[in-house]
Order: structure tokens, then C-alpha cells, then sequence
């Protein structure tokens, strides 16, 4: 990956790279080797347990080394150059994360994802403490001008056709500015960057509903991964003495809902989901699923053209089934990802109807897996237990 970095590399080792200060924009070039699959799980950063680290079982750093802006083009142009169309994702970190924990996360999220594009990580000086949150803010402010600066070379290199960017947590802030600062100084924000996917954003709802209408239009694909029961959200809403933070919105209550189909913005709520994370603030990493819908909203270009609602999309990827038994699956799997957008919704209500027209057909051979989610009734006359396919088309995705 290529990084861009406004944090220190002042008064620290080769090994460490970059620190948590702040300093001026600087850039690296940095290869993460990831274990075989058989040794991890879709979502999971295995730590060397000691350094240098076994590249059987652990993420490790295999090179690493300083370049200058032109050695940062030349590399992104090699990479972006192997996709069709040549595609950047822009990753932003969020809260107390040192440098190192951004370059793995990353490198996961790339990984997982399966994505075809140049990976640019743009790691701000966050140093990696809990009790450093006023220092991270301040910090977040102190590079949005740097993360604008990088967005606009891309746009202006013509071996890129598409960016994306992904931002998580408090990075959001970092992104959303640096995206406004740009629509105000252009008139709108280039076509080039076309899809924007905010990650739990720790940004105040209000805050950001002035910023997207700063954008203005035309603008990207935005796209909020919500989860009402993150932890860490709630504890910088009592920080902040903020009415909500845009990451923990229930995207089904006004005046929310409104104002974001207002915007055409899509919520995909993470409230239900399970993963790693015992603070529900770090699923879109860790969820296997959700990264590699991630992957799939970057690639893009396929879900438009066809009319698929990213709901779908979740069900396909999920089960990667045509069978009777696997759209089922896909159904219930789907259910837990509320995505809050007016396609999905009538695509899911079309897969539940055209699953009911085909299950009699396997019904003797799937038995009570099929015709009780859609029966109402087991084959043998007893009561069936509720489950996420007996959802109700108008009732899809409302994340009860």
C-alpha cells in the first residue's frame, strides 16, 4: 500500500516509521504479508505474538520505506493500472490508532474484501491512547487540508478512473471535511470520486447534516454503517454533549429517516450483526460479510446497472447458492443487515414471492427447513418458530 501520512517521523526508530505527533505530509511505500487462509478468519489481524513475527501465522511487515510524492504516484499508477476501470480506495483510520494498527487494518480490510484497486492508506497523528481523544480531534483537524491535497492529485492523475474512500470512527470527520472543503473550492466534488462509505462515524448528526449540504450535488454514493448499539459512540455522545452521533442513529426514526433518503444517502444498520468487537464499533472490519460487501460497493459499477439493492447483495454473497435451500439461507442471513434503501427493500419482498412460488417443488426434500419460515406451519401440522424469511416484504429491513 501507499501511504500518506501527516504524523511525525521525527525521534523514531526505522521499525516504527511514523509516531503519534503531528507533522507535515509525508509518504511511504509498505508490503504487509498476510497468512494463508487456513490459518485465520475473514476479519481477523493476527499480531505477531514477537518480533520479526511468523508470516505462517501472523501479519508482518516485509518492507517499508519512505518515498517522495512522485515514487507515491508512480506506485499508485502500477497498481490501480491492473483493475477495470483503474479504482483507488482511500482508507481513514479513526481514534487512538498508532501507525501500525492502521497499515494492518488496512491491509485486512484490502485483503478480505478481495478488492482490485490501489490501496491508499492516509493515516492521521492519533496516538494510540483512550485518554487522548481532545489530542486525536485536534488532530483530525490538523489534516483534512493533507487528506483534500491527496484526493485532488488522485483526481488529477489520469491513469486513476474511480476513488473511493472508506473512512471509520473519528476519520469520518477527517474525510467529510476534506470532501467539503473540496465541493466549496471546485463548485462540486470531481466524478471521479464516486463512492464514499462512512464506517461508525463519529461525527455529531447535526454536524452532519450542514457538511452534506456543503457537498452539495452532484456528488458520490454516500453510504452510513450504523450500529444503535455501539459502545465507544455512546461514550463520545456523553463527551460531547451531542443529541446523537451519526453511528449510532436508529436510521428507522425520525427525523433521520427523512432527511437521509432526503439526501438519497443509504444506511446499512450493523445493529444485529455479530463480530469480535465487544464495543460494536469495529464490525465493518471484522464481520466477513460486511467487508466483503465493502469490496463489492467499491467494485460498484454491477449493483447500479442491475437494480440490485446492497440487501441482495448481502443475501448472494453470503450464501453463494441458486438452490432452493441456499436462497432460504440467503434470506435469513440477509435479515440481520438492514439496508435502508428503497431497492432493497422491493427486491427482498420479490425474493421472498418468488421463493414461496418455487419451495413446493423441494419441499420433500428440505423439509421443515423450508416450509417453516414460509408456512407458517412445520410438516407435520405444528406451529413454526419465527425466523428473519417470514419477515413481511413491507416490514423488510426495518431491523426488528
Amino acid at each position: 500500500m501507499v501511504v500518506a501520512t501527516t504524523r511525525s517521523g521525527e525521534g523514531v526508530s526505522r521499525a516504527e516509521l511514523f509516531s503519534g505527533e503531528r507533522g507535515v505530509l509525508s509518504f511511504a511505500d509498505i508490503t504487509v504479508s498476510i497468512p494463508p487462509e487456513t490459518a485465520r478468519n475473514v476479519g481477523e489481524v493476527q499480531w505477531p505474538r514477537s518480533l520479526p513475527g511468523d508470516p505462517a501465522r501472523d501479519f508482518v511487515t516485509i518492507r517499508a520505506d519512505l518515498i517522495d510524492s512522485t515514487q507515491a504516484v508512480a506506485i499508485v499508477d502500477a497498481v490501480a493500472g491492473k483493475s477495470k476501470p483503474r479504482r483507488v480506495l482511500v482508507f481513514v483510520h479513526g481514534f487512538n490508532n498508532r501507525f501500525e494498527d492502521a497499515v494492518y487494518r488496512f491491509a485486512q480490510i484490502v485483503h478480505d474484501s478481495k478488492l482490485e484497486a490501489a490501496p491508499v492508506l492516509f493515516t492521521w497523528p492519533s496516538r494510540g491512547q483512550i485518554f487522548a481523544y481532545g489530542y486525536d480531534r485536534e488532530s483530525s483537524n490538523f489534516s483534512r487540508d493533507a487528506l483534500e491535497a491527496v484526493l485532488t492529485a488522485l483526481v488529477r492523475n489520469k491513469q486513476v478512473d474511480e476513488i473511493a474512500v472508506l473512512a471509520h470512527s473519528m476519520g469520518n470527520w477527517v474525510a467529510i471535511e476534506a470532501l467539503r472543503q473540496m465541493a466549496l473550492r471546485q463548485g462540486h466534488l470531481p466524478a471521479k470520486i464516486n463512492t464514499v462509505m462512512l464506517a461508525a462515524p463519529d461525527v455529531d448528526v447535526d454536524v452532519f447534516r450542514t457538511q452534506i449540504e456543503a457537498i452539495g450535488r452532484p456528488r458520490p454514493e454516500f453510504t452510513v454503517f450504523v450500529s444503535r448499539n455501539d459502545k465507544a459512540l455512546a461514550v463520545s455522545r456523553r463527551v460531547w454533549g451531542s443529541t446523537a452521533r451519526l453511528g449510532e442513529i436508529d436510521p428507522t426514526a425520525e427525523p433521520f429517516k427523512s432527511q437521509l433518503e432526503g439526501q438519497g444517502i443509504v444506511v446499512v444498520d450493523l445493529t444485529e450483526v455479530q463480530s469480535g468487537d465487544a464495543l460494536n464499533h469495529g464490525t465493518f472490519a471484522e464481520s466477513p460479510e460486511v467487508v466483503r460487501l465493502i469490496g463489492s460497493r467499491i467494485a460498484g459499477s454491477d449493483l447500479t446497472e442491475t437494480r440490485m439493492g446492497l440487501g441482495d447483495h448481502i443475501g448472494q454473497i453470503t450464501t453463494g447458492a441458486a438452490t432452493t435451500v441456499g436462497a432460504a439461507a440467503g434470506l435469513v442471513l440477509t435479515a440481520p443487515i438492514a439496508i435502508f434503501d428503497g431497492q432493497t427493500r422491493e427486491n427482498y419482498g420479490n425474493r421472498v414471492n418468488e421463493l414461496g412460488h418455487t419451495v413446493s417443488g423441494t419441499a420433500g426434500a428440505t423439509g421443515d427447513l423450508i416450509t417453516a419460515p414460509l408456512g407458517g406451519t412445520t410438516s407435520d401440522g405444528r406451529a413454526a418458530p419465527p425466523t428473519a424469511a417470514a419477515v413481511r416484504p413491507d416490514e423488510a429491513g426495518d431491523g426488528k
